[in-house]
């Protein structure tokens, strides 16, 4: 196409949504051109920001015709680029932020309709209005939109008692490659007429269309909780401390999360205000939450304490302290949802959000983190998060004083080859809950079977035949 072709596609595109939509002003596109970890920078066109579903048709059916790229855009914190132009600057970068709406809400059935552009800590607030409360949160709640949420299945802390966002989401509306508009916003419980298309575009990372709107399950708000935070001895003990948990407290255990020593220390050094809850140190730090949403249920409380004295005559937990009050309770969780932003102003790391069978967890980071300081020397593992649910953040710092841009060129990518060669050895994941975006698309084609590429690639060539769609992330 050449750049007259596109500068009639500008026009058009200029036309339909007027100048509060539609910019090139670079100084209004830089911050969305650079991803939120700052690893990924790309060039566009335009910044399009429209402001209902039929705009976004529109958008989509002008650039279908001129076969020019869209890059759909939420609160622009995924952790996989996902999100980030290219550097051929053809490409159109389509937010969807302005799309903010709440729909409808309906307090007996729980039902949540907005629109895409929605933050999710303003759907906990919009839920918490009608006596709801929307169960899966993460530490970028304050930009992350349910658009984004949906795109990429995301996860949280909260996987471990009701399911990823693929279990959250009862209806969708999305804007096809054509510019059709798939309106599935009603939350039927059965619906047997073919695929599953609602399920099909959750995780597809915009590849295959661009959500506009959903229907959202809630769950009864929260009587009342609490956080047991427990120093350990190892992995193993963790894992033995949920089972027994799990047994004990089954569906009022919500959060299950694992962190080392140095991922606490990490936030004591570099996020303000902050207190470890236990004194001394441990090799391992585990938070655990209970939740009471029916009147019928034990107190988090009673059910705290009682789990403490057990675990502790069992000898899997070295130290513990309970939460007194629901502050005690969020400054808890935001030692733990402040860990990336900690590791983060340490240096430089390469991050990978893995899965294995929950059972192989502690043995994967125990070998895996032995295995990566022998290989690479001078780097620190740091494995960290959901391990309810199988799911850890398996960071590796860089050795101290490299230069950042280098190696990330270099030795990350082969850490990272590394590392995703024992995750596929484990019968793991490469992606549990970030998505696969520009940062795991080569690593998914090599590890991936025949089988599972041929499938991918099939349905991406016939719903995207000209690859407009967010193309080079997930499928290139």
């Amino acid at each position: 196409m050449t750049a007259q072709h596109d500068n009639i596609a500008m026009e058009k595109l200029s036309q339909i949504l007027g100048d509060k939509a539609f910019t090139q002003n670079i100084a209004d596109i830089e911050p969305w051109l650079t991803d939120w970890r700052g690893r990924y920078t790309g060039t566009t066109l335009a910044l399009l920001s429209p402001a209902t579903t039929q705009q976004v048709s529109e958008i989509v059916k002008i650039c279908a015709e001129h076969k020019l790229p869209i890059v759909p855009q939420g609160g622009n914190s995924g952790m996989v680029g996902g999100a980030t132009p290219d550097k051929s600057g053809r490409s159109v970068l389509l937010s969807l932020r302005r799309m903010n709406k709440f729909i409808s809400a309906d307090p007996q059935s729980g039902a949540i309709k907005c629109e895409a552009g929605v933050i999710l800590q303003h759907l906990h607030e919009h839920a918490e209005k009608i006596g709801r409360r929307f169960p899966l949160t993460l530490g970028g709640k304050g930009s992350a939109t349910i658009g984004g949420l949906i795109s990429t299945n995301a996860g949280g802390t909260q996987v471990l008692r009701h399911g990823t966002m693929r279990a959250l989401v009862d209806g969708i509306e999305f804007v096809l490659p054509d510019g059709s508009i798939f309106n599935g916003m009603a939350p039927l419980k059965k619906d047997n007429r073919g695929y599953d298309i609602r399920h099909l575009i959750l995780g597809a990372e915009g590849s295959l269309g661009i959500v506009t709107g959903a229907t959202l399950r809630t769950v009864p708000a929260l009587i009342d909780r609490c956080v047991l935070w427990c120093g350990t001895d190892s992995t193993q003990k963790a894992y033995d401390l949920l089972m027994m948990i799990d047994a004990m407290a089954g569906p009022q255990l919500e959060g299950f999360e694992i962190m080392p020593q140095s991922a606490i220390s990490a936030v004591m050094d570099h996020i303000p205000a902050m207190k470890s809850p236990l004194d001394g140190e441990y090799p391992w730090h585990i938070l655990i939450e209970f939740v009471r949403d029916q009147s019928d249920m034990t107190s988090p409380n009673d059910l705290g304490e009682k789990i403490f004295e057990k675990a502790f005559d069992a000898g899997l937990i070295s130290n513990a302290t309970l939460s007194q009050n629901e502050q005690h309770v969020l400054d808890f969780w935001t030692i733990r949802d402040s860990i990336s932003e900690a590791e983060r102003k340490k240096g430089p790391a390469v991050q990978h959000d893995i899965s294995v069978p929950v059972v192989d967890m502690p043995r994967f980071i125990d070998q895996a983190g032995a295995a990566v300081q022998q290989k690479f020397a001078g780097c620190l593992p740091l494995s960290f998060g959901h391990l309810g649910d199988g799911n850890v953040h398996f960071h590796v710092k860089a050795p101290p004083g490299v230069d950042a841009e280098s190696w990330y060129n270099g030795d990350a990518h082969a850490i990272s080859d590394f590392v995703y060669d024992m995750v596929e050895e484990f019968g793991g994941s490469i992606s549990a809950e970030h998505g696969i975006g520009q940062v795991k698309s080569d690593c998914l084609r090599r590890l991936s079977s025949p089988a599972r590429m041929t499938m991918l690639r099939a349905i991406k060539t016939a719903i995207d035949p000209d690859n407009i769609m967010n193309p080079g992330k997930l499928i290139s």
